[in-house]
């Protein structure tokens, strides 16, 4: 039986043939439908399955092999889930496996309990979606050890670095804190983590892992 992602693009061609259509339907390329398919198994060989959305996962994927990432360690923060869910995933995609899943916070200008609103602004001290190459390890003045963050998407987050958008622990992410304000604290843009994962973070991500941020 053909998987349903190749099912669905023979249809689509036939009825784009047939001229049945919607007028701006796209028609995707064989590479497209191969790198959807591929998504497809990952997600399922990696345990995602009822963790996380399969159109999330699926447009990370495409968004790595887009920009010809080649590294195995992806960290996907789905900002579509309140702050209060655990909605960042590290993943080792050459091994197949959800090696984490925990908090992340938004930007503050980027809405409360939910991220609503993204901008590559400096001053904005909102959240930036797409695509991220994690540089090296630095030392925050604020936050202590930390990742530099390159964005890889032109006009959606390549202001990362002129906006000093960094991963840094922060004690507002936390249990303790959704537990008395309902909601994580918020950042300045910077996707900030639990500080007890952090050393973690630091040596599956630093020099070459990826984070993509997933926003409606």
């Amino acid at each position: 039986m053909r998987p349903a992602s190749e099912l669905n693009t023979v249809l689509a061609i036939s009825l784009s043939l047939l001229g049945l259509c919607p007028s701006g339907t796209a028609v995707p390329s064989p590479e497209e439908v191969r790198t959807s398919e591929r998504a497809d198994e990952l997600y399922v060989e990696c345990g995602l399955n009822g963790l996380l959305d399969a159109s999330t996962f699926r447009s990370a994927y495409a968004s790595v092999v887009r920009h010809h990432a080649s590294s195995h360690i992806l960290a996907l923060a789905d900002m579509t889930r309140p702050s209060t869910e655990k909605r960042l995933y590290i993943i080792d995609l050459a091994s197949r496996k959800l090696l984490f899943r925990t908090w992340v916070a938004h930007g503050r200008n980027s809405g409360d309990l939910n991220c609503t609103s993204v901008s590559n602004t400096v001053g904005s001290l909102q959240t930036s979606k797409g695509l991220y190459r994690v540089e090296g390890k630095i030392i925050s003045p604020k936050h202590g050890d930390a990742l530099l963050l390159q964005g890889l998407d032109p006009g959606i987050n390549d202001k990362a670095m002129e906006r000093e958008i960094i991963m840094h622990g922060a004690e507002y992410v936390s249990a303790a804190f959704i537990e008395e304000h309902g909601r994580l604290g918020r950042s300045y843009g910077c996707p900030a983590v639990p500080v007890e994962l952090m050393p973690r973070f630091i040596d599956l991500l630093a020099d070459g892992g990826l984070l993509y941020i997933y926003t409606h």
